[in-house]
């Protein structure tokens, strides 16, 4: 993390920042706080705005394949390569994703952001025109490079312009722009791909990232934190000299090869294996032959970030497989239409907004840890699963399926907000920025993981299910019909008889696996996050007392 300015410095700054912003956003929680900085209403609205627009673009561009994937596979005659079109950008956005932290800290969030939102704009134009589907992958992966620390830089904004006892609520806010995004984006791109394609939907996006990237750059104030100190003396080339490029290309590269590997129909094991080669190098380059890390090995082997990165890993690859094929159940065994399948996740996006806002409003009200809370929202999350499982038939209930949907949304939204509470409780101030990327690059693995691994296994459930139920009916599979319904689901509504009948079950069974199976990782998560404890080392401890003695100009961040 970036130093603070010492107690001199603090004067200076304060009047500077006075000069133009009258009126703080919120307010100082003591006058010897530095890790907020005062914002005028107009600017931090503007903030507020700029950045949710973004994660809202973001998460489009996650869930808008699950109903605009037969749209695009039938144009660009793709029926066997359908789970590609959201691992290209998971897979890119993962592999940035935990440079983020380190890279806002050197260069700060308002540049990072800026750089992002060109990459994004980039990728979104490429896409958009994409004549082919090698060009058309291209551009997801360009997209999500420029969208991989979008939510880190939102959450990491939060850290710095908003007081303790509100970064709940605003973290909730953060959450809540995710869901509206990855709820109207199935919605939308249901409705608009049947009548005007799908190429618009990119089209109108890439401008407004492009846009959005110089509004936040000139919002964020030139004052801000990150640029105090050491870092505001310091050129920009001395911040390029310092940063850890080795390091951040062998992580990278060995995240890409193994999410990649993931992907794969058919999982290759070279590209795995050379992952593990390239994540030892990296760690080495990070242990011995840098100072400036991108990811301190010390915060790699701290206990309460491993086992609170896997709870989050295992948490969001059980929330992605809902979000990914609860409009394909709609679709396929429910029989709704595609614009209509993509309601289907307005009641559990709803239900993660109004969860992690209600948790940040009503009970995280300070930096403090939140043990017990965690372990019994992951369990509730995990029962919803269980109870999604029992009800994806075609006969059950709507209002039931619906109130479950709700509860799944809830339970995970109010868990993410009292995860990055708890291990920030758990962390000292100095890592906060690289622990934060840390569990972001962990849910972002998570969403790799339920569009890749997930993905991968409900091909191969539905394949399996399909071929067993031609053969059963003695039906044959004239066409390549197999192949075709593996990459289009909107496509059983075409068919009758017995074929309609055997794709039915089919995909239902394939999308019950993955509920079950989510109920089991879900267990998983709620051992792992139990195993992180409740109070921080005592180190970190001795930190805080430091703080509250205003002894802080005598110590290093």
């Amino acid at each position: 993390m970036a130093a603070r300015p010492d107690s001199d410095h603090e004067p200076a700054l304060e009047e500077a920042l006075a000069d133009h912003e009258q009126t703080p956003l919120l307010p100082r929680e003591s006058a010897t706080d530095t890790t907020t900085t005062p914002l005028s209403k107009r600017r931090g609205l503007t903030i507020l705005l700029s950045m949710g627009a973004l994660i809202f673009i973001q998460a489009i561009n996650m869930s808008m394949m699950t109903t605009a994937q037969s749209e695009i596979a039938t144009d660009l005659d793709a029926f066997g390569e359908t789970t590609w079109f959201n691992s290209a950008f998971m897979i890119a956005a993962s592999s940035v994703t935990p440079l983020a932290g380190r890279l806002s800290q050197i260069f700060t969030p308002r540049v990072y952001v800026l750089f992002s939102c060109v990459l994004l704009s980039i990728g979104l134009f490429i896409t958009a025109g994409a004549p082919k589907l090698a060009v058309f992958l291209v551009g997801r992966a360009f997209s999500g490079i420029g969208a991989g620390g979008l939510m880190i830089t939102g959450i990491i904004l939060t850290l710095d312009l908003v007081n303790k006892n509100r970064r709940g609520v605003f973290i909730g806010i953060v959450n809540f722009g995710m869901t509206i995004g990855i709820s109207l984006g199935a919605v939308l791109a249901g409705a608009a791909t049947p009548t005007i394609g799908w190429r618009p939907i990119f089209w109108v996006q890439a401008p407004v990232a492009l846009v959005l990237g110089p509004v936040l750059f000139f919002a964020i104030p030139s004052h801000h934190n990150h640029e105090t100190g050491d870092l505001k003396a310091e050129s920009m080339r001395e911040r390029l000299k310092n940063v850890d490029y080795a390091g951040a290309f062998f992580l990278a590269l060995s995240i890409f090869l193994l999410l990649f590997s993931l992907a794969s129909p058919v999982i290759p094991i070279t590209p795995i294996i050379f992952s593990v080669i390239f994540f030892i190098i990296f760690w080495i380059i990070e242990s011995r032959f840098t100072s400036e890390p991108i990811v301190p090995t010390e915060v790699l082997k701290t206990r309460s970030v491993l086992l609170t990165c896997l709870a989050a890993l295992a948490a969001m690859t059980a929330r992605w497989a809902v979000l990914f094929y609860s409009p394909v159940y709609a679709m396929v065994v429910r029989g709704w239409s595609p614009a209509s399948a993509g309601l289907i996740l307005v009641p559990t996006n709803a239900g993660f907004g109004i969860g992690g806002l209600l948790v940040g409003w009503l009970h995280i009200r300070h930096g403090e840890s939140y043990y017990l809370s965690n372990v019994i929202v992951y369990l509730l999350f995990a029962l919803s699963n269980l109870l999604l499982f029992t009800l994806a038939t075609p006969t059950s209930h709507t209002a039931a399926y619906v109130c479950a949907m709700f509860l799944n949304g809830s339970m995970i939204g109010a868990s993410m907000n009292y995860t990055f509470i708890h291990i920030l409780h758990l962390t000292k101030p100095s890592v906060h920025y690289i622990v934060t990327a840390l569990v972001g690059m962990s849910r972002g693995f998570a969403g790799s993981f339920g569009s890749a691994m997930g993905g991968g296994f409900f091909q191969r459930e539905l394949k399996a299910g399909l071929e067993d139920g031609f053969a059963k009916h003695g039906l044959t599979n004239e066409g390549g019909l197999i192949h075709k319904l593996l990459g289009s689901p909107a496509l059983v509504a075409k068919l009758a008889g017995a074929e309609k009948e055997v794709a039915i079950q089919s995909y239902q069974r394939a999308i019950q696996s993955l509920l079950l199976g989510g109920f089991a990782i879900m267990l998983v998560a709620a051992v792992a996050q139990a195993g992180t404890g409740w109070t921080a080392p005592p180190a970190e401890d001795e930190e805080a007392r430091g703080r509250g003695e205003g002894d802080e100009a005598s110590r290093e961040d």
